[in-house]
């Protein structure tokens, strides 16, 4: 019987350990598996640095919005899907949780495929929309063929199988699929990258990426298929189901993609204006986006891990324990976030300098980082409020949050700000735009649980 296959240990971190060890097996490897992922994306920013060509740099800077268009579709399906999975679980309908599981899987994959051809048939002007300049286009095209319209689908499938994996409780296993896609990238990079080798740049850390998400990818699949222990399906033979659990998936997961699309033309018109300033400002933005990720990767870690803890719990009518559990993750998000607002206050100039010895680079990576961290202790809570919106299934508020933090206000204020600070007004939107979203969403977040959605 499927329901045999949800073991007793999930159903423990789940229901009945104490609630600081219980948030703390959940969140460590989901956060583990984004410091992962951060030190890969990290290694292409560092090996195409290490060319010390500015445009190779800036390339990869410029090309970053458009790759991020395949993290809307995994959250879409990802996310959506992991929420509505383990709020199954929670009711204990796990016939329904192996077929979300084959749903999201299977129009995830669609979506990646549909978007990865869709993008290419655009890509000359929507490249000149971001930009790219005449010395960045090529490279930013080359970067994207590997990473989008030939690793686009192992891409969003791996993001998306990792959201699915850790919410049926399988954290361990979606922390190592993530990492061993990770530590390939790693090792792959300076080969594809670095002149002494293959000499491909850009192009080669693109294929670096693609080649990692895809032995990430096959890693899920397989575990799915083999193991004993694991509720979960990928049979194409479940989206007859889709009907039935389609809508339950989207009304969770389109917050999330909104946010991410919201966060793509942010960047993108970010971009855009520093652009008009150097090549330099432009290779300087993508190592000060690099960095801070940091904190912020934290933070999602922390988010994407509580998740299935705060759903099952919700559904289970245990909100005492889901209250508990948000609590104490939010407390380590927040905690992280002001070590590194420390960290990149005091060393900003010697961090920046590890991706690229060019002095005006350097020069201006440092200020980006210095303003952009301080936004990170307001994004440790954010982050997790509108997850704790999608785990209870409240489409509603998740997305108003969504777009307060991405859309209605950073857009407005970087033309303002860019007019009345050229460039480095840019920088000092997400901040802004932060601290405003933090207080509009604990207020929605209040009324939310006083008054119902």
């Amino acid at each position: 019987m499927i329901s045999e296959k949800f073991s007793p240990e999930k159903v423990e971190v789940f229901e009945r350990m104490p609630v600081h060890r219980a948030v703390v097996v959940q969140v460590l490897p989901a956060v583990l598996s984004q410091m992962v992922t951060l030190i890969y994306n990290l290694a292409d920013t560092y090996f195409v640095g290490k060319l010390n060509i500015p445009a190779q740099s800036a390339a990869v800077s410029v090309a970053l919005p458009l790759f991020l268009l395949l993290t809307a579709i995994s959250n879409l399906f990802g996310i959506g899907g992991a929420s509505a999975l383990s709020q199954s679980l929670g009711k204990r309908d796990f016939l329904s949780a192996g077929q979300i599981a084959a749903v999201a899987f299977c129009w995830g994959a669609a979506g990646a495929v549909d978007l990865a051809f869709a993008l290419w048939a655009v890509i000359t002007p929507v490249l000149h929309l971001v930009g790219a300049s005449a010395d960045t286009f090529e490279p930013a095209k080359d970067y994207l063929f590997w990473t989008v319209l030939l690793g686009g689908a192992p891409t969003v499938l791996n993001m998306l199988l990792a959201n699915i994996v850790r919410a049926e409780g399988a954290s361990g296993v979606a922390a190592v699929g993530v990492s061993v896609g990770g530590i390939l990238n790693f090792f792959l990079d300076p080969f594809f990258i670095l002149p002494q080798f293959l000499g491909m740049g850009a192009a080669g850390a693109g294929l670096a990426t693609a080649l990692s998400n895809l032995l990430g990818t096959l890693f899920f699949v397989g575990y799915v298929f083999c193991s004993k222990k694991t509720t979960l399906s990928l049979a194409p033979v479940a989206l007859r189901w889709t009907g039935k659990h389609i809508g339950q998936i989207l009304k969770v997961g389109v917050s999330s993609s909104v946010q991410f699309v919201l966060t793509v033309v942010s960047a993108a018109a970010t971009m855009k204006f520093i652009s008009l300033d150097s090549t330099e400002a432009v290779a300087a933005y993508g190592i000060q986006k690099k960095l801070d990720q940091l904190p912020l990767y934290f933070s999602l870690g922390i988010a994407s891990g509580l998740l299935p803890l705060l759903a099952y719990n919700y559904a289970s009518g245990n909100q005492k324990r889901r209250e508990a559990a948000f609590r104490f993750g939010v407390g380590m998000a927040v905690c992280f976030a002001l070590l590194s607002l420390a960290l990149f206050e005091w060393k900003a100039s010697e961090l920046t300098r590890l991706f690229i010895d060019d002095a005006k680079t350097v020069a201006l990576g440092a200020t980006f980082l210095r303003i952009q961290i301080l936004a990170q202790p307001l994004v440790a809570i954010n982050y997790p409020l509108i997850v704790q919106f999608q785990a209870m299934g409240k489409a509603r508020p998740a997305l108003v949050c969504s777009l307060i933090r991405k859309g209605i206000l950073d857009l407005p204020l970087l033309w303002i700000l860019n007019c009345l600070w050229p460039l480095y007004g840019c920088i000092w939107v997400q901040p802004v735009v932060d601290c405003i979203a933090l207080f509009c969403c604990l207020a929605i977040y209040r009324q939310t649980m006083r008054y119902g959605e």
